[in-house]
């Protein structure tokens, strides 16, 4: 019976890949991605030539048909997403559903993942996290949830896009400017950067800032028991 591999890639630096993640890319007989012009990027720098077979937010449900149709021929399909691991705040989870649900096998090729990343050098303390990936990019929406993650005790991680984290730091400072936060900037990449300080002091930063580029991932400290 056909597999389904779901595959980590790098999220910024293409040295990070991992060996096995290129085995089953090479191995594999098709190839679902969720941008085949960022996979083409990967693929083409390891010399790798395979069908491609696209899958992301918008088709998910169209392609995880197309995916069993091939499993079904007995095919090997790795599935990767723009960057980082698949089905962590990325495309991937309605195809694994699909994949079972129709008796294939979802297998994981382990790897990069900027949560992942973006733990391995924060500092506060717990013992538990909560991932909450991407929020709302509607305001009422947006602040809501973040007050009630602002009013727990573990610590937890964000995604936000340049355009909108200013807007994410101004929410948590009106509600705790002296919150600890962490942010991950073009991590791995060329322009890396990682910033620690209160809420209002990495608002202040940005705000400051003529342009601001790169994707973030935020690490926010929990609320301190009185």
């Amino acid at each position: 019976m056909g597999t389904l591999y779901i595959v980590a890639t790098p999220i910024g630096n293409l040295a990070d890949i991992t060996f096995r993640a290129l085995k089953t890319l090479k191995e594999a007989d098709v190839i679902a991605c969720e941008d085949t012009r960022q996979t083409l990027k990967l693929l083409n720098h390891y010399e790798i030539q395979k069908p491609l077979v696209s899958c992301r937010s918008h088709n998910e449900s169209i392609a995880a048909d197309r995916i069993i149709e091939l499993l079904q021929e007995d095919k090997t399909v790795a599935y990767v997403s723009d960057a980082g691991t698949p089905g962590l705040s990325d495309p991937g989870g309605a195809l694994v559903h699909a994949v079972r649900e129709a008796g294939f096998e979802a297998v994981p090729i382990p790897g990069v993942s900027a949560f992942a990343a973006l733990m391995s050098v924060g500092s506060f303390p717990g013992r538990s996290v909560l991932f909450d990936g991407f929020l709302s990019p509607k305001a009422g929406k947006r602040k809501k949830r973040l007050e009630e993650l602002l009013e727990r005790g573990e610590s937890f991680v964000l995604y936000e896009s340049p355009h909108r984290i200013i807007k994410l730091l101004t929410d948590i400072a009106d509600v705790d400017p002296e919150r600890l936060v962490l942010i991950g900037r073009e991590m791995t990449k060329f322009h890396e950067e990682y910033l620690q300080g209160s809420a209002q002091e990495l608002l202040n930063d940005f705000s400051g800032r003529e342009s601001i580029k790169g994707e973030f991932s935020v690490l926010v400290s929990g609320k301190k028991k009185r």
